[in-house]
């Protein structure tokens, strides 16, 4: 029965860590290229609702994922227009784009509210995915699996390829990468794509896999622990996947708390719990003297004028 138990706690985490590591490594790409991008939680809620709409509508997971793709990215594209071509500032801009998400998602999932369609189911056959041990392994989704090839994928693309090297670059100092012929808005819109194609995912994840149906809201602010995230793994892809599967564990926590009906502890204490330890993590890296920042892009936030 312990083993169960222990195997139902690791499943729980993977899962609820998923979403969270999805929509924070496109924003470290996002970030990487020397954008800001505060709308991480307003496009993770377009791809939710659109994913859940589409998947409603077709029957199919498959496309409901390509649609909460293709809507993270439209979202993405309106920042990009916004702070890259018209220079608009990025931080009132981002906060725009979470104000709309939510908006708009309720608008558009009004009518799909209460509604379910059948769960993201495992990749791997029954014999590997229903048994007690090999689960925890072989028993998730398509978009598990997905999330930590994408982290090795984003490692790798950064430190080992020519244009990983090009997209620092531009993080790095613009006008000098401008200067030798990069193309660096041209570089930042690509990248801000990918992160909106990531946190669109990211949300479609909450829709398709965890709650299988449609209410308001329903990324709960995961979106801005993806990007305090981000800053705790001071833009290194290794240390992103450890802090989602940490903060992963601090949700698990909370819903193992409310399961065992822990009197002393009241719901919304347990409810807050991942976001104050977001606030204590981010304070203790406050403390350290800047040391995370000394990582930052030098140019993160800052609008680019050619010259």
């Amino acid at each position: 029965m312990n083993s169960v138990i222990l195997v139902s706690i690791v499943m729980t985490l993977v899962a609820a860590a998923t979403p969270i590591l999805l929509a924070a490594l496109g924003e470290l790409v996002v970030e990487k290229s020397g954008v800001l991008n505060l709308g991480v939680e307003g496009m993770m809620l377009c791809g939710a609702v659109a994913g859940f709409a589409v998947a409603y509508g077709t029957g199919s997971t498959g496309l409901g994922l390509a649609a909460a793709a293709l809507a993270g990215i439209a979202t993405a594209m309106v920042f990009a227009v916004l702070t890259l071509s018209l220079t608009a500032n990025q931080v009132a801009t981002g906060l725009a784009l979470t104000i709309f998400g939510i908006g708009a998602s309720s608008l558009i999932g009004a009518g799909f509210v209460g509604r379910t369609i059948e769960r993201l189911g495992p990749v791997f056959p029954e014999a590997l995915a229903g048994h007690p041990w090999l689960r925890v392994v072989f028993g998730h989704d398509v978009m598990v699996y997905l999330s930590l090839a994408l982290v090795l994928a984003v490692s790798l693309f950064l430190r080992r390829t020519r244009p990983g090297l090009i997209l620092r670059a531009v993080g790095e100092n613009d006008q000098s990468a401008h200067a030798i012929g990069y193309p660096v808005i041209g570089i930042r819109y690509a990248a801000i794509a990918f992160g909106g194609a990531l946190a669109g995912l990211g949300g479609a994840y909450f829709s398709l896999a965890l709650t299988p149906m449609w209410a308001d809201r329903l990324t709960a602010g995961r979106g801005w622990i993806a990007l305090a995230l981000v800053v705790f793994a001071a833009w290194r892809p290794g240390r992103l996947l450890l802090g989602a599967y940490l903060f992963g564990a601090v949700m698990t926590l909370e819903l193992q708390a409310k399961a065992a009906g822990i009197a002393w502890l009241a719901p919304e204490v347990l409810a807050m719990a991942p976001y104050l330890a977001t606030i204590v993590v981010l304070t203790m890296m406050s403390l350290r003297r800047g040391a995370g920042r000394l990582d930052a892009p030098a140019c993160l936030g800052k609008a680019f004028t050619a010259s």
